[in-house]
């Protein structure tokens, strides 16, 4: 008997995919969600019972950050597992001539190392339902499908080439439906509108499909679900419009993309073979609009590099795969970063990183599942927006931030006019100050440069 166990035990180390199935991985990305706007995460101002209900089954995350405070920058540190400034996507993807202007890419890289194509190659069915905004937008029509990076199926909104949701507009008095973002038809399809408070539903309904598909096919997934939601101008359900006021409007579709995401939250509870091997995760890809969410009580927006435009509520919930002890728990102390969510995620996957490939990002797979509360080894660095040294009225705002520890250091390209916090008591006054400043400098001239400086007095244009 001890010969056959020790047979058994040698096989399985051999073999790791005998000894347990490849976790199931999804990966929900909400726009312009600030850290305070769950229930669970403080908001007293409208309810997110579905996305509680995730938070109080799993692990929610107090230290998790974004890599950029805009959008498309953000994004592509969380597909490449990489800092966005080695791809030259700085800011928000836009127009041709925009792009150039602000030294920044046209799209993303088809040869930047993805964790789609990582898990593709590995046997993984991979999905993306939802925003895109990494090439294929306004006038760049010329962008790579989005299948160029490791997706086999792929239904995005106006930001993305390849068939596509785009948004119909109701308002309380409409006798009938607006379209914008018409333009977006030429950028691949096939285009199907739906009204714009319903567009969460129509993303869910092209995962659960492929979901299943995978699932009877005995292959694990990897899908994104990337909603519009919570980005302005916000069209909630006629019902639910209220005042009008900008507040308003944003909190009936949090609590309108919170009921859509009961359905499927709901469908892979249901499911055991689902349940048991399934990893979802939930954050978002910046800091809140101003006067839309909010970041408390942090300080910042999007488009900052303070607190509240960087760091993001993040919850992980896998009754399978995550610590049972650890189920409804807060973690804290653990500082890392929507980078470090790709080295994580290959390693829980068992999938080696591919040659030659060096990522920013940290492997802390054991943290996400409740199995420690170690940080990042590395200190994480960003770089503003080169067009957002203004914000929001706010301004002129740090160009370089850095965070090590309990400290973050903001300054300007060169160094000068530092800003250091002590994040576990606030504010405070230090001796390192220099030493950082030199360490975020260093790391700003070790990537391919954008038209930040040329760009610092220039008003911002809103994305």
């Amino acid at each position: 008997m001890r010969f056959l166990l020790t047979v058994l035990f040698a096989l399985a180390s051999a073999f790791p995919a005998l000894a347990a199935p490849k976790p199931n991985l999804i990966l929900v990305l909400i726009d312009d969600l600030g850290w305070g706007d769950f229930s669970c995460f403080g908001n007293r101002d409208v309810q997110t019972p579905n996305i509680d209900r995730l938070a109080s089954e799993g692990i929610s995350f107090s230290q998790f950050y974004v890599n950029s405070p805009i959008c498309s920058p953000s994004r592509c540190a969380l597909v490449t597992g990489q800092y966005p400034q080695r791809w030259r996507i700085t800011s928000f993807l836009n127009n041709r001539g925009d792009n150039e202007r602000r030294g920044v890419a046209q799209w993303l890289d088809p040869k930047a190392p993805t964790l789609a194509r990582i898990l593709q190659r590995s046997g993984y069915a991979t999905g993306h339902f939802g925003k895109w905004h990494l090439g294929g937008q306004r006038d760049v029509d010329n962008a790579p499908p989005i299948t160029a990076y490791g997706f086999d199926e792929t239904l995005t909104n106006f930001e993305g080439m390849g068939p596509k949701l785009l948004p119909l507009t109701l308002k309380p008095g409409d006798k009938e439906p607006g379209k914008i973002w018409a333009d977006a038809e030429r950028l691949g399809g096939p285009v199907t509108w739906m009204q714009r408070s319903q567009i969460t539903t129509g993303f869910i309904d092209a995962a659960i499909p492929f979901i299943d598909k995978a699932a009877c096919e005995k292959k694990p997934f990897y899908v994104n679900l990337w909603p519009d939601d919570v980005h302005g101008p916000w069209w909630p359900p006629v019902e639910m419009w209220g005042d009008g006021s900008k507040r308003r409007l944003y909190l009936s579709v949090l609590e309108e993309m919170d009921r859509q995401f009961g359905k499927l939250f709901d469908h892979i509870r249901s499911t055991p073979a689902l349940r048991d091997n399934t990893l979802i995760l939930i954050c978002s890809d910046n800091g809140p609009d101003v006067g839309a969410g909010s970041a408390s009580p942090f300080r910042g927006t999007k488009a900052t590099l303070y607190e509240g435009g960087t760091r993001s509520p993040l919850i992980a919930w896998g009754p399978g795969l995550i610590e049972k002890n650890k189920a409804g728990s807060r973690n804290e102390s653990a500082v890392f970063a929507a980078f470090d969510l790709v080295p994580s995620l290959l390693a829980l996957a068992n999938v080696p990183h591919p040659t030659g490939v060096v990522f920013d990002g940290e492997n802390l797979a054991q943290v996400l599942l409740g199995r420690g509360t170690a940080s990042r080894q590395a200190p994480l660095f960003w770089r503003r927006p080169p067009d957002r040294k203004s914000a929001y009225g706010s301004g002129p705002l740090p160009d370089l931030a850095v965070r090590e520890g309990d400290w973050k250091l903001l300054c300007e390209y060169d160094g000068t006019r530092p800003q250091l916090y002590d994040l576990a008591t606030d504010r405070s006054e230090g001796t390192n100050v220099e030493r950082l400043s030199k360490a975020v400098t260093d790391w700003h001239r070790s990537m391919p440069p954008d038209n930040g400086p040329a760009l610092g007095t220039e008003q911002p244009k809103k994305p």
